[in-house]
């Protein structure tokens, strides 16, 4: 599924937005110029990467400081040991459209205890 995140222009360089979809996704646009988009909960605890601090390709959780790449969406720092779900962005006409993963999300064990019914 293809969905509109926001306009190119009203997304500045070094910066992040949110779209409030389930699961959440971040899209970034990186100092250099690039776009990426990826999961927005940080594998480990439910913190928002948006939220985050972003250098280069990298995102860093603003809650205990997991690294994700946002190109691959490998952890590069613990304590997330999995990695976050990418997924694909396309720019049509100066608007930014992320691609979902069909991948199942890696979402942090708080959030798959809430959904199984179990203690958060």
């Amino acid at each position: 599924m293809k969905i509109p995140a926001c306009r190119l222009v009203d997304l500045p360089r070094g910066e992040a937005y949110r779209l409030d979809i389930d699961p959440p996704v971040s899209v970034f646009h990186t100092d250099d110029g690039e776009v990426f988009a990826i999961d927005d909960t940080c594998t480990h605890q439910d913190a928002s990467l948006a939220d985050g601090w972003l250098e280069g390709c990298e995102v860093e959780c603003p809650l205990h400081a997991s690294k994700f790449d946002l190109r691959t969406g490998a952890v590069d720092a613990p304590p997330a040991k999995r990695p976050v779900r990418t997924h694909e962005v396309h720019i049509e006409d100066g608007m930014i459209h992320v691609q979902l993963s069909m991948d199942a999300p890696n979402l942090p064990p708080c959030i798959e205890a809430r959904l199984a019914g179990g203690p958060a």
